[in-house]
């Protein structure tokens, strides 16, 4: 990820629920008062891949796929010109490590309160919870309807 040092960036947090779209969507409009750019970053994993024993899994595939479905949320939760000024990555791994590596010399890290799984009833995700515990930089979580 190359990156321009003198403009301030906002990374985002996209894991396909509706928090993330609210976070998604705060996250450009601050980057627009800023004068900044927007990372969005999508994370994905082949949970118990270690230990797979079935047919071979084609990650190219799985990665190709991955990126095809987050520049399609991009357009739908932001529009085509705004997502089109997205720069948006999808790395394999583990998500919050990831978002952390992203949010080193960042202006700001946005998450969604939740994801798509866990608990219902809980406030924060376990993603949003580790951010916001270890991010180098300020967080800003936010709650699905408050974009």
């Amino acid at each position: 990820m190359d990156r321009d040092a003198s403009v301030p960036r906002v990374v985002v947090g996209v894991d396909g629920s509706p928090a993330s779209y609210a976070a998604l969507r705060w996250a450009v409009r601050y980057a627009g008062l800023l004068g900044g750019s927007v990372e969005a970053i999508a994370a994905w994993e082949l949970q118990g891949l270690q230990n797979w024993s079935g047919p071979a899994v084609d990650m190219d595939v799985d990665e190709d796929d991955a990126r095809e479905r987050m520049q399609q949320e991009l357009t739908d939760v932001l529009g085509p010109e705004a997502a089109g000024s997205v720069d948006s990555h999808v790395v394999h791994g583990n998500a919050a490590d990831i978002l952390l590596r992203a949010a080193q010399g960042a202006e700001v890290v946005v998450v969604g309160s939740r994801g798509r799984g866990g608990f219902t009833r809980a406030l924060l995700g376990s993603v949003s919870q580790h951010v916001s515990q270890h991010a180098p930089c300020p967080v800003v979580i936010v709650r699905s309807g408050t974009s």
